[in-house]
């Protein structure tokens, strides 16, 4: 009986993600669109942000459980807001993956040195980018 219910969850759109909020911040509203669209399909609440400082604003009155951070942004790019979150209490646990254009060696070893969990370049794989999420949360 078990079994059977969860199927009918699962035929019906459960959201198995519900409490999990993401915020995605990209300042193109074409690449925003990209990135929320299978995060909320997977179930996922996203709250969006489109510059640096809008993004710091939103994880401290949203407080989200993941961070999706493209770098280059208008008033501080994501390499600034990643290292700004990492380095404070309230907000160093929250996962961050920067998803960028920036694709060399040189641009995802400095992320990385900035706080960041995972380093991912566009175009991206959106089942990457889901299972990438799902991972962190």
């Amino acid at each position: 009986m078990f079994a059977i219910s969860l199927v009918w969850l699962v035929r019906k759109g459960y959201n198995w993600m519900s409490g999990q909020k993401i915020l995605v911040v990209d300042d193109s509203w074409t690449e925003l669109t990209m990135i929320v669209t299978p995060l909320r399909n997977s179930g996922f609440e996203v709250v969006t942000a489109v510059d640096g400082d809008e993004a710091v604003e939103k994880v401290f009155k949203e407080r989200p459980q993941c961070i999706v951070l493209d770098v280059v942004l208008p008033k501080q790019n994501g390499f600034q807001v990643c290292r700004k979150l990492k380095s404070l209490e309230v907000s160093r646990h929250i996962p961050i993956i920067l998803l960028t254009s920036k694709n060399t060696a040189l641009d995802k070893s400095w992320g990385l040195r900035q706080g960041a969990d995972l380093y991912i370049t566009k175009p991206f794989n959106e089942d990457e980018l889901v299972a990438s999420v799902r991972r962190l949360v």
